[in-house]
Parts: C-alpha cells; sequence; structure tokens
C-alpha cells in the first residue's frame, strides 16, 4: 500500500474525547490526525467554561495532532476559538460545515450554510485576514443537493484553506443512504487545495474500491469504519488482516474503561459512554446483536466486566 496515504479519524460527539483519543493511539498508532468533536458557543475572548477547557487542555496533554473543531456562523466567534487554541498549543482550527442535524442546520450552522455561499465568502473574509492558525473545513456536498457543492468549490479555492474534507453525502440524508464516492472523485480535480475524502470506508475492500476512483488522492478522514473495527488503518496501511485481534482488541477496551474509571473519577455514567462506543465496535464481532444485548443490560461496574468478559470468549468476523 502507498506509504504516504495519512488517515484522519473523524470526530464523534460524546464518544472521541480526549479519553478515547490516549487509549486509541497508544494501541493503534496509525492516525496521522484526530479531530475533535464541535466545541461551540466561546463567548469570552481567553478562556472557556471549565468543561470545555478540562477537555481542551487535556486533548492538547502530549496527544497526537488533534484538531480542535469550531461550529459557528460568527467570525468574530470564530477568531476568538482559534486565539485560545493557539495559546493552548495547538497548530490547526477546523470549521464543522458539515454537522447534519436538524437542530444545527436549521439555524445555519453546519451544513445549513452550504446553500449560502455569499454568507460562507462574508465569513471566510473576515476570519481569513485575522486567522492564527492553519484553518481546514470539514463539509458536505450540499444541504438540499449535491450541486451545491459546485457553487462552493470556486469560493474555497480564493482562500489559503490549510485541507478541505468533503464528505459524499448531503445534510439532508443525516447518515442514510450511500456516499457519492463518484461525485467526490468528480470534484476533486476542480479543487485546489489539499483534498481529503470522507464516507463509507468500512473496510480494507470500501478503500481499495474508493482509491481506485481517486488514485492520486492521499488523505482519508474515516469514522463509523474505525468505531467498528480499531484494526482499520493497519489494514489499510500495511494490509495486515492474517492475524488473531481478540487479545489486542480485548487489552484496547479494558484500558479504555480503566481509563474513563479513572478520568471520570468512577461515575456511574461512564458505563453510558462506553455503551456507546460499544454500539459500533459489535460490529466487529460476528453475532453484533447478540454483543449489543450483552452489553445493553449492565447497570455497574462489575456487570460491565462480566458482559466484557462473555463477549470476548465469543467468535469475531
Amino acid at each position: 500500500m502507498n506509504s504516504t496515504h495519512q488517515i484522519y479519524l473523524a470526530p464523534f460527539q460524546g464518544i472521541t474525547t480526549h479519553t478515547f483519543i490516549r487509549v486509541y493511539s497508544a494501541h493503534f498508532p496509525f492516525i496521522s490526525k484526530y479531530y475533535t468533536p464541535f466545541f461551540s458557543k466561546i463567548d469570552h475572548d481567553t478562556r472557556l467554561s471549565s468543561r470545555k477547557e478540562h477537555e481542551l487542555q487535556q486533548l492538547g496533554a502530549g496527544l497526537p495532532e488533534v484538531v480542535p473543531q469550531i461550529l459557528s456562523k460568527d467570525p468574530a466567534e470564530i477568531l476568538r476559538f482559534a486565539r485560545i487554541c493557539k495559546s493552548r498549543g495547538f497548530h490547526e482550527l477546523n470549521w464543522n460545515l458539515g454537522c447534519p442535524f436538524p437542530q444545527v442546520a436549521y439555524k445555519k450552522r453546519g451544513s445549513g450554510m452550504l446553500p449560502y455561499p455569499e454568507f460562507i465568502i462574508e465569513i471566510l473574509d473576515q476570519v481569513m485576514k485575522s486567522m492564527p492558525l492553519r484553518f481546514s473545513i470539514k463539509c458536505r456536498l450540499g444541504y438540499s443537493n449535491k450541486d451545491e457543492i459546485l457553487q462552493l468549490i470556486p469560493i474555497f479555492n480564493q482562500y489559503p484553506i490549510h485541507e478541505l474534507t468533503i464528505h459524499g453525502r448531503i445534510g439532508r440524508q443525516l447518515y442514510s443512504g450511500e456516499s457519492d464516492n463518484d461525485m467526490l472523485a468528480y470534484i476533486k480535480p476542480l479543487i485546489s487545495i489539499p483534498f481529503v475524502h470522507n464516507g463509507d470506508i468500512f473496510s480494507l475492500e470500501d478503500f481499495k474500491t474508493v482509491s481506485g476512483k481517486m488514485p492520486d488522492n492521499t488523505k482519508w478522514m474515516i469514522g463509523r469504519g474505525i468505531l467498528y473495527n480499531p484494526f482499520l488503518p493497519e489494514d489499510i496501511l500495511h494490509e495486515r488482516t492474517d492475524y488473531n485481534r481478540m487479545q489486542k482488541l480485548h487489552s484496547f477496551t479494558n484500558d479504555l474503561y480503566l481509563a474513563y474509571r479513572f478520568d471520570m473519577q468512577d461515575r456511574l455514567t461512564i458505563l453510558n459512554v462506553l455503551k456507546e462506543y460499544w454500539d459500533y465496535l459489535v460490529n466487529f464481532f460476528e453475532d453484533p446483536q447478540k454483543v449489543k444485548r450483552i452489553i445493553k443490560k449492565v447497570k455497574n461496574f462489575d456487570e460491565y466486566e462480566e458482559a466484557v468478559k462473555r463477549v470476548f470468549e465469543l467468535p469475531i468476523l
């Protein structure tokens, strides 16, 4: 496999926390960049709320390259957060123009801003003049239809944007249907800034199919595929699919559990965080629904530990 490929982990609200990134990167050191779940409501020039400040400081504490993400339609707020991130040692800020959820999009934020190119121009004109960090954008093909991206590409090309990540769905799809990789391959030559592909890579076979459509592409953002299969980046970069992975996966999930117990001071809400991750990880096993039923029932730490022990006695794919 081409050794120049770079794989980025997409942000997942509630899952890709500093705890998850720290533990995952220790077990699976194949990700070039980790993107944080979005920050919003940045209403002070030099500080954040205590919860946001703690998360940002932990994300910058000796982890691999982490890119904070901002969800905003306010140029002043974007620059405010950029200055805070720079002061905390970060090198890049990502602007979220991809969030598809109606409660966000209806407020002309996330993918809800994509049908309004003049609004995006207005924001970029103000932001790029004073941006103290590398500035990247994550978006979709559009909100209502995929042709919206054709109006946006000439706009993005005018600015010194560090990277442009495009997810192959429109906002109205949420995560249903398939990623339009043919459309992504079509628009890639139109983009003059570094391009990052995002959408529906769940296996090495998926990667080979998609990369065959754009053989010169080297940057790939993957989300659910990595949550389903933590070994996927290694598979893509090294094509290693021929060894027993149960022990390593068990070690990873155990370390993640212990790290959350430490970081969250043994609060039982840890179980909700872990269950949310297991909703994706069950797909690594031969019988995902059985694994899901076992994990879903747990109500305390002893039950969780026993459930995980049972799960790792089951076959994997």
